[in-house]
């Protein structure tokens, strides 16, 4: 049985184009193109109504990736018009962040800096304990979020580390002296 988001053709937004062929989705938008490849157990067709994603066999593997490449196209549609954005915060006594040309440089309680380089098509801001990740690839973005986060992740005694805006980091309660 095929995905609710694929049974009916995806809407294009105005000052979006969506072509496909030979293995390639490719999303242009005002400001970014976008590109993936899909697994040739599905066809993507653009039509006047929208784009239309049919498995091309009976299999679960093609059923399942319908709806993956509707989640996907739905993203790259959105993320040519605005950019999606990850906001992460340092929380910590001395934890410093700052951009240095494409690198990112942290001193976050090691005896060294820790150096990440800011991937190709994305945007990275730093304002005082805030690093703000920009970028049209959804994918992307959190990944990249995820490994500035992984630097150091917020311990549960303390609450120190790198989190995620709006993220609840549960306390744990220390040792107890008698």
């Amino acid at each position: 049985m095929p995905s609710r988001l694929a049974k009916k053709p995806i809407q294009v937004p105005t000052k979006v184009s969506v072509t496909a062929g030979d293995g390639i989705l490719s999303v242009t938008g005002p400001k970014e193109t976008l590109t993936k490849t899909y697994h040739p157990s599905i066809s993507i067709e653009v039509t006047p109504e929208g784009v239309v994603i049919t498995p091309k066999n009976t299999s679960r593997l093609a059923h399942a990736l319908t709806g993956t490449f509707a989640a996907h196209l739905n993203a790259m549609m959105a993320g040519v018009e605005t950019p999606f954005k990850k906001v992460l915060i340092l929380k910590g006594v001395g934890y410093k962040v700052e951009l240095k040309g494409t690198d990112l440089v942290f001193n976050v309680g090691f005896s060294h800096q820790v150096t990440l380089a800011v991937p190709q098509g994305l945007t990275a801001a730093v304002e005082k304990g805030t690093i703000r990740i920009e970028g049209a690839d959804k994918q992307r973005v959190g990944q990249f979020a995820a490994e500035v986060r992984a630097v150091k992740p917020p311990e549960p005694y303390l609450g120190k580390g790198i989190a995620y805006e709006g993220e609840v980091i549960r306390r744990k309660q220390g040792k107890k002296s008698v």
